[in-house]
């Protein structure tokens, strides 16, 4: 790829979005400004590609293969767990659990680490920000074992409420701290490391939740000192179907199995079955195959453009985007942290975000309207649901000052 050193934010965006075949299409005859990324990001060539030609040219099932095959795409495969080791700068490629989603790894802790670690008297802690992935297994685990769910407030601004959050901590109950590294609704980046410090103040491990985060800035497990994060492929660039769940070797050393079938075990007879060793107790039945190939394809793609340039962009784009948006009579902007990622959650006057999100598809601008699996969060704001605009290394000024211009002829139709 050829970037232009000389953009101010280290990139030429016009060049990277040629990278985007599905970005030079049309919608209801207007050119497509895709403002939905932290639903789902755009996929560019070289991931489309990688899975096209892996199809084509190496396919066949991994690790249990002995022909020629079967070893290329197991090498193929398991190149997607070093280059997410080394995204993470994790210190061991063993740390890697292949899921199929964030979902399947928040899950996977609420079983393997909840039910099989935590004692039931034991908390868990979380945010009033959190997407429903890390609400709902915590639920369930509560209605299983009775472990307390606690959740920690957040400020009027949309940031984690620090002392209360402390405050939470103190009796020594807290066994887990999940938690959200990047708001999917408001983008409040929480403040990793301190949340980290303090859960291990008071005997707590750490997860977090990379939905978000891992897109958009550089994640160093080591540096965060946290104990587990998880993201998902589809968000950064790569293909549905795959997740990643990250964890200590001894933590996951002392958890057991969530799903049971081949791959997974050490040996297995009619009385008893043995495990497998991490990471691949974890990782039951046929892997996502093509999906990790995808993946270590989208990894390199952002890393070669560059986590530091990827921030700047998107940086500059959110502070335009706040402008522009807030200058828009009747628009509301959810929250105003200090410290926040490419994500703007906004309500319209007299309008259900439904209806603005269709009038402005109708321009051929796709946002998200609802409640962003995040019902609890909207409740703490009043509200019942949102519209919300996404950015992405793709993302470019033009497509806000459209969004900001069109949003004003919206208002003025409910007007």
């Amino acid at each position: 790829m050829d970037l232009a050193p000389g953009h101010p934010t280290g990139f030429d965006v016009a060049r990277i979005r040629e990278d985007f075949p599905i970005l030079r299409q049309t919608v209801r005859g207007k050119p497509l400004v895709f403002l939905d990324s932290a639903a789902s990001a755009q996929k560019p060539r070289v991931v489309i590609d990688a899975m096209r030609d892996a199809m084509e040219r190496q396919y066949a099932n991994v690790h249990r293969g002995l022909h020629w095959m079967s070893e290329r795409t197991t090498d193929a495969y398991e190149a997607a767990r070093d280059a997410v080791a080394a995204m993470l700068n994790a210190p061991d490629r063993h740390e890697i659990v292949i899921t199929r989603n964030i979902t399947e790894s928040l899950n996977l802790m609420a079983h393997s680490y909840g039910r099989g670690v935590l004692r039931p008297d034991q908390a868990v802690l979380i945010s009033a920000m959190e997407h429903h992935s890390n609400i709902v297994p915590w639920q369930m685990l509560r209605a299983d074992r009775g472990n307390e769910l606690r959740v920690a407030p957040i400020t009027d601004a949309g940031e984690l409420d620090m002392a209360a959050f402390e405050a939470l901590l103190e009796d020594g109950k807290v066994g887990l701290v999940s938690i959200t590294h990047m708001s999917n609704v408001l983008g409040t980046y929480t403040p990793a490391q301190r949340i980290v410090q303090i859960a291990h103040a008071h005997g707590a491990k750490v997860l977090f939740d990379g939905a978000q985060a891992a897109v958009h800035r550089r994640v160093d497990v080591q540096a965060l000192d946290c104990d587990f994060y998880a993201f998902t492929g589809h968000k950064l660039y790569g293909p549905t179907g795959i997740g990643v769940l990250w964890g200590r070797r001894e933590l996951l050393d002392a958890m057991p199995p969530f799903l049971g079938g081949g791959e997974m075990i050490s040996s297995v007879t009619y009385e008893r079955s043995t495990w497998a060793q991490v990471p691949h107790k974890f990782e039951a039945g046929t892997p996502p195959i093509l999906e990790g190939i995808g993946l270590k394809a989208a990894i390199d793609y952002v890393q070669l453009i560059g986590y530091e340039a990827i921030a700047a962009h998107e940086a500059a784009l959110t502070d335009h985007a706040l402008a522009r948006l807030g200058a828009v009579e009747g628009v509301r902007i959810l929250g105003s942290a200090q410290d926040r990622g490419g994500v703007v959650s906004f309500t319209v006057d007299r309008a259900h975000a439904h209806d603005v999100a269709t009038l402005l598809d109708r321009q051929g601008i796709a946002v998200r309207a609802g409640h962003h699996c995040a019902e609890p969060l909207m409740h703490r704001f009043g509200l019942e649901s949102t519209a919300r605009a996404s950015f992405a290394l793709y993302t470019t000024r033009e497509e806000i000052d459209f969004l900001a211009d069109t949003l004003a002829r919206v208002r003025e139709f409910f007007t």
